[in-house]
């Protein structure tokens, strides 16, 4: 889009500014200083990312009077890598403004509102148009311009143009080199891409990795609402109030040492950059009713609260949890497609890559699942979370595997944290057996014997089994190898390109399918009250530990079967086979010297291993 840069001559300096509508600037700096501005235009208009370069480049230098601004102008283009001519430039008085017949005056009630409504926000200019129109903002979406700019001048929007443009040295004798960065997703120029541009002079470049959210390029505008500063510091709560915020939920003796501690960590000071605390909690443990303290003491002072989880099933699943929970609270879901976009809640739930349309708007975020596709290893969606929590706000970090890099900084005392060794029921985690099996390429199209025997005794004691596979395609040749021998039972297979995954979920759920092959798009989410899990080639390189750890979490997860079965299938042993069964044993030896397993006589048993004449001897 285009706008206008002018300089503001006010008593004893010269402020650069860009403005969307310049009759709003005029009204402004003329009745803030009483008449005694004078406002110099540049000519001709510019796009606004030429604009928002040279704003930069002229905020640097020192700028002492528009005359020298304009000798030395080159210079100034230069440093913003912009070729443009020196501009024209039109001095507009008190007098002249007196005289200029005035655009329609803002409505001052609409503009609050809308100010308000914006608050902790970031849209685009399309994005901005149906916000305003959702909200019945009539006014200030036929006259979004004046509007926009109006809250520009009072401090309560920040508006930017949609690709920022760095200097960065690759070396510190190099030259500084250009590169680029969406300012709303946080990509590089690695995903930048040129196109022709009726606004900026030359090629303009726009961001393909947020695309699907509507095109960022560098002329676009991106407008933020500047959040509320909140209710400020709180203290820590009496021991009795903490208890009475704890007590009403129910919680198992773990869960209330992990609310208690992350009641605890919310009541410090913080200043400058968010607090972090990591939540490691082993599958199963009921992470859910562990967070709804936090919610709790964040409403009754009257804050914001965020729970972001990288699945819409999860959202989906969440929502009446949390109904039920917060009666009379206001809950906005959000994900692709969600009708709830532009509303506002005390409770906001979402996927991540919702959290790209918020900035600084949250006092507490509960990022759930932080290991999981696709948040992990996703910079845009990790750049996005970054920026939704207000500076005197906190991040929660929930995981069953947390990556190894917030475990290096835990194990060094560099990252608040919480462990919780023990599921909800209070019985150990079943730790995984070994079976000696050979490759699953080459099967002949019948189970190995000790599979075959582990999975009858699985059924015999009236399991559901999970088979868990590395690749889709091994899906279907290992479904016909279970049907050749258990033909009367329901055996289905599953993975990411079956169209009816959702349905066979619910029919596995229901006990309509007794044997499910799937691949690692069910290694979370899913529970199942009486489930072995298999895990058949174990020792691929599809299945990292936290894999490893998440798929055998599917088993004795009910209070009614909290001793299911677990095993790892595979040809030879692996790092990750033994790191995953090293971490499910030390959770138990916690649990159990924390005194949180019902029965604290009952030792933590050694795995054992399926015998029979292909079985590996002493387990991993």
């Amino acid at each position: 889009m285009k706008v206008r840069l002018y300089a503001a001559a006010v008593p004893g300096r010269l402020k650069w500014r860009f403005t969307l509508n310049i009759d709003i600037d005029f009204a402004y700096w003329f009745e803030q200083t009483g008449g005694k501005a004078s406002l110099h235009l540049l000519e001709p208009v510019l796009s606004l990312s030429e604009a928002c370069e040279l704003l930069a480049a002229l905020e640097r230098g020192s700028n002492p009077n528009l005359n020298q601004v304009l000798r030395e102008w080159s210079a100034v283009c230069s440093e913003a890598g912009l070729l443009l001519g020196t501009p024209e430039v039109r001095t507009v008085t008190y007098a002249d403004y007196v005289a200029r017949r005035r655009a329609e005056p803002i409505d001052v009630q609409e503009l609050l509102k809308m100010e308000r409504l914006l608050a902790g926000r970031c849209f685009s200019k399309e994005e901005l148009l149906r916000f305003l129109e959702h909200h019945g903002l009539e006014r200030a979406r036929k006259a979004w311009t004046g509007y926009l700019q109006a809250a520009l001048l009072r401090g309560q929007v920040e508006l930017h143009n949609g690709v920022e443009s760095l200097r960065k040295r690759r070396y510190f004798w190099s030259k500084p080199e250009r590169r680029y960065r969406c300012r709303r997703c946080g990509t590089g120029s690695e995903r930048m891409y040129r196109t022709d541009c009726l606004y900026c002079t030359g090629e303009c470049l726009y961001c393909e990795e947020c695309i699907t959210m509507g095109r960022i390029q560098s002329c676009s505008l991106l407008i933020y609402g500047t959040a509320q500063t909140g209710n400020g510091y709180v203290s820590a709560r009496t021991a009795s109030e903490t208890a009475a915020i704890i007590g009403k939920w129910g919680l198992s003796p773990a869960q209330t040492e992990a609310a208690r501690s992350g009641l605890s960590y919310l009541s410090q000071e913080r200043a400058g950059e968010p607090g972090r605390l990591l939540i490691w909690a082993v599958t199963g443990a009921g992470k859910t009713e562990m967070i709804f303290p936090f919610i709790d003491r964040e409403l009754l002072l009257g804050r914001r609260v965020l729970i972001a989880t990288p699945r819409r099933d999860v959202v989906l699943e969440l929502q009446p949890r949390l109904k039920r929970a917060f009666p009379g609270r206001t809950i906005v879901t959000l994900y692709g497609g969600s009708e709830e976009r532009w509303e506002h809640g005390d409770i906001t739930l979402s996927t991540t890559h919702q959290l790209l349309r918020f900035h600084r708007c949250f006092d507490l975020v509960i990022i759930d699942e932080i290991d999981a596709y696709p948040y992990h290893n996703n910079p845009m969606l990790q750049y996005a979370a970054e920026r939704v929590c207000k500076r005197t706000g906190a991040y929660m970090l929930l995981s069953a595997t947390p990556p190894a890099h917030l475990v290096r900084l835990a194990a060094r005392n560099r990252l608040a944290h919480v462990k919780v060794p023990v599921r909800f029921h209070r019985h150990p985690l079943p730790i995984p057996q070994t079976l000696q099996m050979k490759e699953l390429m080459k099967w002949k199209g019948s189970l190995p014997g000790n599979v075959k025997a582990a999975m009858q005794r699985s059924i015999d004691r009236g399991a559901q089994l999970f088979v868990f596979v590395p690749k889709i395609r091994e899906v279907e040749k290992v479904v016909e190898a279970i049907r050749s021998h258990f033909t009367e039972y329901a055996v289905e297979g599953t993975s990411s390109q079956d169209s009816q995954r959702a349905d066979r979920v619910v029919r596995f759920r229901q006990g309509d399918i007794r044997i499910l092959v799937t691949t690692t798009i069910l290694e979370r989410g899913v529970t199942v009250p009486r489930t072995d899990v298999f895990i058949l080639q174990a020792d691929s390189a599809t299945f990292d530990s936290a894999a490893l750890i998440q798929m055998a979490g599917r088993a004795g997860r009910s209070k009614d079967d909290p001793n299911g079965k677990v095993f790892f299938a595979a040809a030879g042993r692996t790092d990750s086979q033994a790191r995953a069964i090293r971490q499910i044993r030390q959770m138990n030896r916690l649990a159990k010297r924390k005194g949180y397993l019902l029965n604290r006589n009952n030792e933590e048993e050694e795995p054992t291993t399926a015998s029979n004449d292909s079985t590996t001897k002493g387990g991993i």
